[in-house]
């Protein structure tokens, strides 16, 4: 037996595959886009979309991508005729995958207008049609103006002027965009969640609603910044008691309930004299006075202190005399 035979057989079976059926040719259609979003502001509706960037089969779509957004009404909606019926609307601004169009109402206030879109691939393969958004279009909403925004104890208050009764504010700091925060149902609104010496900025929208699910917005107003400052003193203090020691006068009072209480302050006058500072104390409602006279009588009223400086008004005197 020729020796060389088994070694060609071994090497003859490693070479070997199974070859099985041909795969077939892969379809190349764009992913169906499923996020369409349109909405009314003002004078325009904007439309939006993630943009497909593979097959339904997960590879690349074949360049160049062409987006075929379309807008049309109809009375009784049907896939085909209102597609065939519908306008091309021209290619919008696209960012980080997005595809954003903003579209003049031209002749549709007072229709019902449904948006819809399919992506073509560089080899004219379409997806199907995007889900469908209808958007009932009215008179543009009248955007706020004169806002105005002032520093109270509650918080920041904001008033603006526009008719209408639902409208929906949006605030910024200086670390973020603009956020909502609320929306209300009168030309005015307090915002208690602020801290002084925090900058925030304003816009308010007027919103219409459509029905349960839609609404069309107004433009955005002029902005208005506040940085509210702390200018709101503390309550007087209450229940001020004065007793005669030996060698002093012993003053107390009821605790201020203030979150940024510092001290008190305390002023006293001789006899029919005027009341001048005696003291700044902690926040504990007591004052020990040492200096004192026998045979003398002293007028005692007590202030509350903030932490931003801010005095209130004196407690009602209180007299007494030492021994």
């Amino acid at each position: 037996m020729n020796r060389f035979l088994p070694a060609a057989a071994a090497l003859l079976l490693a070479g070997c595959g199974y070859v099985g059926d041909p795969l077939p040719p892969l379809a190349n259609i764009p992913s169906r886009v499923i996020d369409l979003a349109a909405m009314q502001r003002g004078g325009r509706i904007i439309v939006q979309f993630t943009v497909p960037a593979k097959t339904s089969e997960g590879h690349p779509i074949p360049p160049p991508l062409h987006l075929d957004l379309r807008a049309g009404t109809a009375d009784h909606f049907e896939e085909n005729q209102w597609a065939a019926g519908a306008r091309q609307l021209p290619p919008g601004a696209m960012a980080n995958g997005v595809a954003r169009y903003e579209i003049p109402l031209g002749d549709w206030t007072g229709k019902e207008v449904i948006f819809g879109m399919r992506a073509v691939a560089g080899n004219g393969k379409h997806s199907g049609w995007s889900n469908f958004v209808a958007v009932p279009v009215v008179t543009p909403p009248q955007k706020p103006g004169g806002i105005a925004a002032a520093t109270t104890l509650k918080g920041v208050h904001l008033t603006w002027q526009a008719p209408g009764t639902d409208f929906r504010v949006f605030r910024k700091t200086d670390e973020g965009g603009y956020a909502p925060v609320a929306n209300v149902q009168a030309p005015e609104w307090t915002d208690t969640a602020t801290e002084f010496g925090q900058r925030y900025t304003y816009v308010v929208q007027t919103i219409v609603k459509l029905d349960i699910r839609k609404e069309a917005e107004s433009e955005l107003s002029d902005d208005a910044s506040i940085i509210p400052r702390d200018i709101f003193p503390p309550a007087a203090p209450k229940g001020v008691q004065a007793t005669s020691a030996p060698n002093s006068i012993e003053l107390n009072w009821e605790r201020n309930g203030e979150s940024d209480l510092n001290g008190y302050r305390v002023y006293r006058a001789e006899g029919n004299g005027a009341l001048e500072k005696l003291a700044d104390v902690s926040v504990v409602p007591s004052y020990s006075d040492r200096r004192v006279d026998h045979g003398k009588t002293y007028r005692y009223a007590i202030a509350a202190v903030d932490q931003a400086g801010n005095e209130s008004p004196r407690s009602a005197p209180i007299e007494v005399a030492i021994l």
